[in-house]
């Protein structure tokens, strides 16, 4: 079953198109990861879904219902999560208060007691910071927390942007090493990321985005040894 279907989507920033004719799918249980470089429109895509951008032209479906016409704020209640680029907590809050907001949604509200729990156990450096300021966390820390603010809305597709920006190998292989847990854990991820290897080692299938149109589609494994995509983005 496809849990996430776009088609044909056109987006605008003002006069400029950032994407031309985009489709792809989701299916119930994969990791799906969008790659290519920076400004092709990895992130306006997610927007898109997420109800951030507005559809020039296209359609996107969520577990086959439209979302024409359903704002951002009330998508997360249907079960749609995004993990922002560059992670965006309230600095000035605490941890736990940032995770707290997540569950904003009624359906995610009445279980939040038992999500929190949950969360903490999948990150329990989280559990140990729950009263600090997310601010004054590392850049890791963040990422763990903006993960775990997603999951509080009981997401059943989460999006992740760019997860692994800024972070050091090791923080990067953490990351990775969640996402597919996530999967493991009965979520479908649809997942963007500049480190086109990674995501296509971790993928079940990719979609390659060049400015703004889907250029290649397939298989992870066939796509991370295709020698022109190796050349373009691994330098190989």
């Amino acid at each position: 079953m496809s849990v996430l279907e776009v088609q044909d989507i056109e987006v605008f920033y003002g006069d400029a198109q950032a994407l031309f004719g985009v489709s792809l799918t989701v299916e119930q249980g994969e990791i799906v990861t969008i790659v290519g470089s920076n400004g092709a429109g990895k992130t306006t895509t997610l927007r898109a879904i997420a109800g951030i951008r507005p559809l020039a032209k296209g359609e996107v479906a969520f577990e086959g219902t439209s979302l024409k016409g359903v704002p951002a704020g009330e998508r997360p209640g249907m079960g749609i999560a995004l993990v922002p680029e560059g992670r965006e907590l309230w600095p000035q809050m605490t941890v736990e208060e940032n995770l707290e907001l997540g569950a904003f949604s009624p359906r995610a509200r009445k279980d939040r007691v038992a999500t929190l729990r949950y969360v903490y156990t999948l990150f329990p450096r989280l559990a140990e910071r729950r009263r600090q300021l997310a601010g004054t966390m590392s850049g890791g820390e963040q990422q763990m927390c903006a993960i775990g603010r997603a999951l509080m809305s009981k997401p059943r597709l989460l999006m992740f942007d760019e997860p692994s920006l800024g972070l050091a190998p090791i923080l990067v292989q953490q990351v990775f090493a969640n996402v597919q847990r996530l999967r493991d854990e009965g979520l479908t991820i649809l997942l963007v990321e500049q480190n086109l290897k990674k995501a296509l080692e971790t993928a079940d299938r990719g979609y390659v985005i060049e400015t703004g149109a889907i250029a290649q589609y397939g298989p992870a494994s066939e796509l991370l040894a295709d020698e022109s995509i190796r050349a373009a983005y691994l330098g190989i």
